[in-house]
């Protein structure tokens, strides 16, 4: 309850200082509308020559696009503004007051900001989710959108976890901007159902760098493609990363040499 309350307390400032600039909202709906829009309009050209892909109809590929949508906003706005601080903290030596503070040095570096208007990007995905599974021709029963809940939450942890395991390499690189390119690269292929790919691409999005636990696996369970047990794997899935990004957090820190000093 403690960092609940601090984190209302980063958010509160954080908004405040955003509403200074409200055109900046209409800017970047503006711009996650062109983005969804943009993105369902290619898919719209495949659909165009074919009534499937793969075995996906064109509103089940749309739970997939509304679910990368929905995490691409939620990274936008939590996490991207703080790595962009944190590397400034490590170029400028001012982590030393990050780590000195009493709190979780990795909570207070990793989400202390937000920014609030990239958060339309996320809305937009919800949006996007409710019409194409209204659309279908059979309304997901009540344990399968629990689940689907569930899956959320694991995909927004996984998603935490490949960030920071990327932002920590930031002790020994410093610059991260082509690192962060390397992971959105993958997350790409995201708006696609893994399925659809060749099966080394399958095993590379699944074990690797799992993007599918992300989007594929959510929007399949919800639409009655997978079972319960894929609820489990992502559960383990999502342990996992989060433990080896708090383990090698500690690793980092404990490593650190103050580019103050």
């Amino acid at each position: 309850m403690r960092y609940l309350r601090v984190l209302g307390i980063f958010y509160k400032a954080a908004i405040l200082t955003d509403l200074e600039y409200r055109a900046n909202f209409v800017t970047h709906l503006l711009l996650a509308v062109l983005s969804v829009g943009w993105t369902i309009a290619g898919i719209s050209v495949f659909f165009l020559h074919t009534d499937a892909i793969g075995d996906w109809s064109y509103h089940e590929v749309l739970v997939v696009v509304g679910l990368f949508q929905v995490f691409i906003g939620l990274v936008d706005a939590l996490l991207t503004p703080n790595v962009q601080d944190f590397t400034e903290h490590l170029r400028l030596g001012t982590m030393d007051f990050i780590l000195t503070k009493p709190l979780n040095s990795q909570f207070h570096a990793s989400l202390r900001r937000i920014n609030v208007w990239r958060l339309a990007d996320a809305l937009l995905g919800v949006g996007l989710i409710v019409y194409a599974t209204a659309q279908l021709d059979a309304t997901p029963a009540p344990d399968r959108i629990a689940m689907f809940i569930l899956l959320g939450a694991c995909a927004a942890v996984i998603m935490y976890a490949l960030v920071m395991l990327l932002v920590t390499s930031a002790f020994w690189l410093v610059q991260l901007e082509n690192v962060m390119e390397l992971l959105f690269t993958f997350y790409e292929a995201g708006r696609f159902p893994v399925t659809v790919f060749p099966a080394w691409v399958r095993a590379l999005l699944t074990f690797v760098v799992p993007i599918a636990f992300v989007t594929t696996v959510p929007a399949s369970v919800l639409l009655g493609r997978l079972n319960v047990e894929f609820v489990l794997y992502a559960v383990g899935v999502a342990a996992i990363l989060f433990t080896a990004s708090v383990l090698f957090w500690r690793y980092a820190v404990r490593h650190y040499s103050s580019a103050s000093s």
